[in-house]
């Protein structure tokens, strides 16, 4: 997966906006006003990504290309190599699980919106 497949996956998604508030050389993706993923610009290696804790130990036990999430809370987020040996598939599918975490913390009536 390389820079421009990670930002079009993420920002075809309903509600998602995306943001350098951390300065120019990280992108980052909000659904609702909320992250769910980040990356760096100048070297797109890994993505940051939310994870529900238990699924997080369990990713980081059986995949070496994931790893607690870096400048991140360690029990909630996960670094994720996009260049070992993980498929861009499931890379895919751990975007969608930080995006549906986050999504299902929003107010009701902003998932309501979404339709």
């Amino acid at each position: 997966m390389d820079i421009i497949e990670f930002r079009d996956y993420c920002i075809c998604k309903p509600l998602v906006s995306e943001e350098l508030p951390f300065g120019p050389d990280t992108l980052v993706f909000k659904v609702g006003g909320k992250m769910f993923a980040l990356c760096d610009l100048e070297n797109f290696s890994s993505i940051n990504l939310k994870c529900n804790p238990e699924y997080a130990a369990e990713l980081r036990t059986n995949h070496p290309e994931i790893i607690p999430g870096y400048h991140m809370n360690k029990q909630h987020w996960n670094t994720v190599s996009v260049q070992g040996n993980l498929s861009d598939k499931f890379i895919c599918e751990l975007i969608d699980h930080s995006y549906k975490l986050v999504f299902k913390s929003l107010p009701k009536k902003i998932r309501d919106s979404v339709k």
